[in-house]
C-alpha cells in the first residue's frame, strides 16, 4: 500500500489596492533597486511582537526566503502594482526553492504604502494577510522592502522549513526510528529500493510480510499505518529506501521512502 502526503500550499491573491494611491512605475530605474534592509528588520520585528501577542511562535529570519522576496519586491516595483505573479515570472514555491529555500508550506504577503508601520497594520487588519502573518505552521520568513515613487513596496514570504537531507541521511533517520521500536534494520537494500521507485507491486525475490510506501516533508514521521502494523511485535526485520518524491510541484521538500517489513 502506498501512502502520498502532499505537503500543503497557501498563497493568497488578495487585492492590490490594500493601500491608497498610485505607485508610480519605476521602469526606468536603470540599476536594480536597494533592499532596505532597516525597513525589512522593521517588519520582521513587528511580525514577531504580533505573533508573540497572539500566541504563535516566533518567527526565525531565513536569507533564502529573502532572496526570493527581494526578487519579486523589485518586479513589483518595476511594474509599478503590486501583485503575487506576473507574465513570465515563477510562481512563489519555484522562486522560493530556486533561491535555495526548503519547505512544505509556503506564503506571501505583498504591499505598498508610504510607511513601513501602516504596511505592518494593513497585513494585520486584512484578514487573508494577516492569517498569513500569524500561522502558526510557518517558522521562517524572508521580508524585502525597496523604494520607488516616493513608496515603499514590501514582501514577506513566510515558510514551514523542511531539513534538506540526502537519501541516505533519510534512509538513516527513518532507520533510526524503527530501530527504536526494536527492528533489526537493513538501508539501501536493492529489494527496498527498487519498490521505493515503482508504483507497482513488490517484485523482489524475498517478499515481505508488509510494506509500505510514502511521501512526507518530515523525516522523523513515520504513517500511523505503518505504526499500527508493528504496534503487536510481530515483525523482526525492516529493510528501508529512500528515492526521488513523484509530483512534487515548485519547490517543496517531501522525502519518499519505501519500508518492507519481515
Amino acid at each position: 500500500m502506498e501512502v502520498d502526503r502532499r505537503a500543503s500550499y497557501l498563497l493568497l491573491a488578495l487585492a492590490a489596492s490594500l493601500f491608497l494611491g498610485h505607485a508610480h512605475s519605476a521602469r526606468a530605474q536603470s540599476a536594480p533597486l536597494p533592499d532596505l534592509q532597516p525597513q525589512g528588520e522593521q517588519l520582521f520585528a513587528l511580525a514577531n511582537q504580533a505573533r508573540a501577542a497572539n500566541g504563535a511562535g516566533p518567527l526565525k529570519w531565513d536569507p533564502a526566503l529573502a532572496t526570493a522576496a527581494l526578487a519579486h519586491c523589485r518586479r513589483m516595483a518595476q511594474e509599478g502594482e503590486i501583485a503575487h505573479r506576473y507574465g513570465g515570472e515563477a510562481d512563489l514555491t519555484e522562486r522560493a526553492g530556486q533561491a535555495g529555500a526548503h519547505f512544505s508550506l509556503i506564503e506571501e504577503n505583498v504591499a505598498l504604502g508610504s510607511y513601513v508601520n501602516r504596511i505592518h497594520e494593513g497585513w494585520m487588519n486584512s484578514p487573508g494577510h494577516r492569517a498569513n502573518l500569524l500561522n502558526p505552521e510557518v517558522n521562517r520568513v524572508g521580508i524585502s522592502v525597496v523604494a520607488a515613487g516616493g513608496v515603499y513596496y514590501a514582501v514577506a514570504d513566510y515558510a514551514r522549513a523542511v531539513e534538506a537531507l540526502t537519501p541516505a541521511q533519510v534512509e538513516a533517520t527513518v532507520g533510526a526510528s524503527l530501530k527504536a521500536k526494536g527492528l533489526m534494520i537493513e538501508l539501501g537494500t536493492p529489494d527496498a529500493r527498487a519498490y521505493c521507485e515503482s508504483d507497482g507491486r513488490y517484485r523482489g525475490s524475498n517478499p515481505p510480510q508488509f510494506l509500505m510506501r510514502w511521501q512526507n516533508a518530515e523525516a522523523t514521521q513515520l504513517p500511523k499505518q505503518l505504526l499500527d502494523q508493528m504496534a503487536d511485535g510481530r515483525y523482526r526485520k525492516a529493510e528501508v529506501a529512500s528515492c526521488r518524491p513523484r509530483d512534487v510541484e515548485g519547490g517543496f521538500t517531501v522525502y519518499r521512502v519505501g519500508v518492507l517489513l519481515y
